[in-house]
């Protein structure tokens, strides 16, 4: 299997501009920090030059579509959620371009939701999930930040979103040290695979 690329393609701040993309896209999503330009970033091969990162959260403001080559679908970057810091308009700005996306996107194949694995299961997550579900949307749970959890606490966050999730098994995924990469593309390329959206 050759290497992913991936290629920023096109920003969206406002409704009017979410592109109309032909093919498969997965969405990712997450509460601010949880570390999607990081993910973004290692399963590019790349450091700190793709999405930007920062330690700041609520950076990521925008809609940003990245197209995958070989494969040629979207991986599509959703504004964080959750940051406290920003203005009730500005979150409510965000909230609702997340929507009109999840929404207004026929092309879209599923949602991978970026989980901090360090917490247990938050409501504004567990909000998300039964979003996405109800607007049946298929959801890959990604449990973010896994070197930073010991097994005993990466057990217990993943029986706790098992018994949330059901049928879709929560993925431990590292930054820092690449655990999970493989088995997020796999999942990501099934998700993208031709067939009906």
């Amino acid at each position: 299997m050759p290497p992913m690329t991936l290629t920023l393609e096109t920003t969206a701040y406002t409704e009017d501009q979410l592109a109309h993309k032909d093919v498969p896209q997965i969405a990712l999503a997450g509460r601010s920090n949880v570390g999607k330009s990081s993910l973004i970033n290692t399963i590019a091969g790349r450091r700190r030059t793709l999405a930007k990162v920062s330690a700041t959260p609520g950076k990521t403001r925008s809609i940003n579509y990245y197209r995958v080559e070989p494969g040629g679908f979207f991986i599509v970057d959703l504004p964080g959620y959750g940051y406290a810091k920003c203005s009730k308009s500005e979150r409510a700005k965000w909230a609702k371009l997340t929507q009109t996306y999840l929404t207004r996107t026929p092309e879209l194949r599923g949602v991978a939701v970026l989980l901090d694995c360090r917490l247990e299961p938050q409501r504004i997550d567990i909000d998300l999930v039964d979003y996405c579900r109800s607007q049946k949307l298929p959801v890959l749970p990604v449990l973010t930040k896994a070197d930073k959890c010991k097994q005993r606490d990466r057990a217990r966050t993943r029986k706790a979103w098992s018994l949330l999730l059901g049928d879709a098994a929560p993925l431990f995924f590292s930054s820092f040290t690449g655990e999970g990469v493989d088995e997020l593309w796999d999942a990501i390329r099934e998700a993208t695979a031709d067939g009906p959206a």
